[in-house]
């Protein structure tokens, strides 16, 4: 299968649905409030006895949470690396803007996390009373409840780090259907693995990876409308479809 690194024109995307839906579950997520389902989900991994099963598990803490999200941090750097190799070797000049779409898209789809947290102040699972913890619950639209030790813990922050990888769907679909459906696939399922993992340690409720994800796939496709997407020239459809029609004609 050849790799076709500057296609003429994109394959056809359906962006009202692509920003419409994810959107709607935002709105559907700030209107109807999963406090209790997030609490529902949260007591499955928790034990009034021990605390949350993976809070001291070594390979959540140190595989499933730093290798890995070591290893997405490496794809970004090799991004970076090959973006300003870019700049500096002719012969690469041709993978400046899909190497510059994946230092931006996954950037953005990580970089944010950080302010979003310091900003919302949102608690983790096991810093509250209800799960052995000191500080008290509050919704996310909701004043926080006074504290020494504001929270920092929405949007999920390593759930981000398979998310992010959404951009290697949008880098590719126009170039490799076919790995591109693959990248997709990796990205869903580290971005759900992560969640999980740091749900059973109770550093998460599942909100506040869904949230994750639903920013981490409109930054990456918003990215991808901006610098990579081809749409057919309108002179083109204009040209197709009186082609189409002069050929009914001549049938008719």
């Amino acid at each position: 299968m050849r790799f076709e690194l500057h296609p003429a024109v994109s394959r056809p995307f359906n962006f009202y649905l692509g920003f419409g839906l994810p959107l709607a579950l935002m709105l559907v997520l700030l209107l109807a409030d999963p406090t209790a389902l997030d609490f529902a989900i949260a007591h499955l991994a928790y034990d009034p006895q021990s605390g949350f099963i993976g809070r001291h598990s070594r390979f959540l803490e140190d595989i499933l949470h730093d290798r890995a999200k070591q290893a997405v941090i490496t794809i970004g750097v090799l991004a970076i690396v090959g973006f300003v190799l870019s700049l500096l070797i002719d012969r690469w000049r041709t993978w400046r803007r899909p190497l510059g779409y994946l230092v931006l898209a996954m950037g953005l789809s990580t970089s944010y996390v950080t302010p979003v947290k310091t900003l919302t102040g949102v608690h983790c699972p096991w810093s509250l009373s209800e799960f052995g913890g000191e500080e008290s619950y509050t919704p996310l639209l909701s004043s926080r409840a006074a504290t020494e030790h504001p929270g920092r813990c929405w949007p999920g922050g390593h759930a981000g780090a398979g998310f992010a990888l959404f951009a290697l769907f949008f880098v590719l679909r126009d170039r490799r259907p076919g790995l591109a459906r693959a990248a997709l696939v990796v990205a869903l399922t580290l971005g759900i693995t992560f969640s999980v993992g740091r749900m059973l340690q109770g550093a998460h409720f599942f909100s506040h990876n869904l949230w994750t994800a639903l920013f981490d796939w409109l930054i990456s496709l918003g990215c991808y409308r901006l610098l990579l997407y081809r749409p057919l020239p309108a002179t083109v459809t204009v040209t197709s479809l009186n082609a189409q029609a002069a050929a009914g004609t001549a049938t008719s």
